[in-house]
Formats: structure tokens, sequence, C-alpha cells
């Protein structure tokens, strides 16, 4: 055990010093974007984010032609008010029709809104994301450099809620530490993807190739399935850094926390299976080899000081808080718990999300 402990020890740390040198960024060009661009904002109970992600939307610049369509999927805070009084000729807002059966809610949500739009780029972006004035425009140009047909920048994770400033850094560490981002960028194969649909730009004809959010209709990881779905159908691009050019807080209590981790970590790893294995993994190498360093066994207080510095690497090139780093068994110990209340849940049907069973 120790072994394989060390091993992945070890491959966590080289990761996180290759990407941290490696990994791409988006950065400022100041390029226009002669192509038609419509940003795509699902938007159900969103009071206390729709004003100020339009405030950002409508602030983007360097885009020729471009369009902001949200849908209000039942909502019933006070959002349907908000987004009538918006006036601006760039804007269309629509009502969301029943939920099919099959469907997931932000998936028919944004399926409803892409077949509106026949702009050449499709941007999707969550209520809670806050982009800087270039970041479509910026992240556009990267994806036409590289030749991609998506992009997905991945935005800075901002906490302020005890339980989110411990467990919210391992979602940049999970990527940045587990993958070798440039040479799987242009990969094939659906392991390796990573995709944050907090912030998502496809070409639309790629996006149509590829079927669509028809094609991952009850699909509770919605950003990973259609990246998996668009290299299936062909398709090439990547993560890459955005913390310099959005922003996002998902959870604002801990509460909504382990809500939003229960509703998705069942099928974030594939299924039961590959839940027991992720779990096996975190566990060989976060928390067993704190142990060994409490024991006082010498690798494993290099292992725990390995891990300190990969945290540190990904905090220091994502714009991540590092105030949970030496925290960091506690947080995979609090993840591990996670999953295992997701499966349960999902094994009982009790899983639901913004009033809605998954």
């Amino acid at each position: 055990m120790d072994q394989l402990s060390q091993t992945l020890i070890a491959l966590v740390l080289f990761f996180s010093l290759f990407n941290f040198f490696t990994a791409r960024s988006i950065k400022p060009t100041g390029l226009p974007i002669p192509e038609s661009v419509a940003l795509l904002i699902p938007m159900r109970n969103e009071i206390s984010n729709a004003e100020e992600v339009l405030a950002t939307a409508f602030a983007q610049v360097q885009l020729d032609d471009f369009k902001v369509r949200v849908i209000d999927d039942g909502s019933t805070d006070g959002t349907a008010e908000v987004l009538r009084k918006v006036k601006d000729r760039r804007f269309e807002s629509i009502k969301s029709a029943p939920l099919p059966n099959g469907w997931l809610g932000k998936n028919y949500a944004l399926h409803q809104l892409a077949n509106l739009s026949n702009e050449e780029f499709l941007v999707f972006i969550d209520a809670d994301v806050r982009l800087e004035k270039s970041a479509i425009a910026d992240s556009i140009a990267l994806l036409n450099k590289q030749g991609w047909d998506y992009i997905s920048p991945y935005p800075r994770q901002i906490a302020s809620a005890p339980l989110a400033k411990l467990v919210q850094p391992l979602l940049q560490w999970s990527w940045f530490a587990s993958l070798p981002l440039r040479f799987v960028e242009r990969s094939k194969n659906e392991s390796t993807v990573v995709a944050n649909g907090q912030f998502f730009i496809v070409r639309n004809a790629s996006y149509q190739r590829a079927g669509g959010h028809d094609a991952i209709k009850s699909e509770v990881l919605d950003d990973l399935e259609l990246a998996r779905s668009l290299r299936r159908s062909g398709g090439i691009g990547s993560v890459v850094d955005g913390s310099k050019i959005a922003t996002c807080e998902m959870y604002k209590d801990s509460d909504s926390l382990i809500a939003g981790y229960s509703k998705s970590q069942w099928r974030a790893f594939g299924g039961t299976i590959g839940a027991f294995v992720a779990m096996g993994i975190l566990f060989f190498s976060s928390i067993y080899p704190t142990i060994a360093a409490l024991q006082g066994e010498t690798w494993g207080i290099y292992g725990f000081f390995a891990l300190f510095l990969s945290r540190l690497l990904v905090a220091l090139r994502t714009r991540s808080t590092i105030v949970s780093a030496p925290l960091h068994p506690i947080a995979i110990a609090i993840w591990i718990g996670l999953i295992i209340r997701s499966l349960l849940y999902k094994r009982s049907g009790q899983l639901q999300w913004r009033g809605r069973s998954i």
C-alpha cells in the first residue's frame, strides 16, 4: 500500500508541475471576433444573480455580432420581473416550455436556447458566473488559433462559506493534478475529457453534429457529457485556465454545497464502480500518506509536503484560495463523504435539485 500511495503522490506532483508551466490560459488579444456569437444563460430562481450576470454580459467587447438569450425556467422568486425590465437590442428572453419526460431541467433549458440560435458560436454560462469585458472574445480567439471545436475556460472559484473554502479548491486541483493537459487536448479518448459548464463555448456546427443537448438530455454532468459527445463526433477542444477572465461562486452556504455535490458525484466517475475506484485513489493519494506522516514515517511526511506543494502550485496558477491547502486530507475526506452520500441518495431515489427529482 505504501508503494501505491507513493506512486499516486508522485503522479499528482508531476502533473501539477507540468500543468503549472504548460497549461493554457486565456490572454488578452484585442482582436475583434467577426463571427456571430450567442450568449445563452439558463435561469431558475436566480434573483440574486440575474442583474449582475446580465451586466457583465452586455459589457462584452470585441464582438461584432452578439446576442444575449436567457430562458426563465419556471422561476418563482422575481427573476422574470428582472428580465422584463431589460431594454437592450441584443437581448432576448423566453419562458421555458414544460419539462418533457426524460430530460433534466438545465439540459432542456439549454436545448431550447440553442434551438433559437443560428449564430456561429454558442456560449453557455451559468447565472453565477461573472465575466471580464473581453472574456468571450479572448476565449474564441484562442479556440480559433488552436482550430478547436470547443473551449471550456475554467473560472476562478470563489468560496466564502467555511465548507466551500475547504472543498471548492478541489475542483480545480482535481483536473490540474490528474492529467497532462497539453498532451490530451487533441485526444479523442473520452476518459481524458475535462470541462466546466459554468463557461463553455462551442461552434454551433460542431454542437449540432454532436446532437446538442438532445444527445445528453438525462445527464446530470451536462458539461462533461457534452464534451464527450463532441469528441465522439470528431470534435476537439480543451479546458483552459480562465481564472483571469471569469469568476464563479457556486455555493454561498454549506447546505447548498452538500446538495450540489450530492446531485452529481454519483455520476462524476462513470457510475458506482468508477466512484469506488475514485474514492480508493483519493484515499491512497491523500489520506493514507497523512496517516503515515502522523505515525512518523518519513515517506508519509514527504508525501504530505508533496501534496501541499501540489495544492500550492494549483492555487497560484488558478488564483484559488490557498487557505485550505494544509487541510487537504480533511477536504478529501469530506469529498469522499459527499460521493458516498450521492451514491446512497441516488440509490434511494432521494436526489433533487432546485425542486426537481434527479
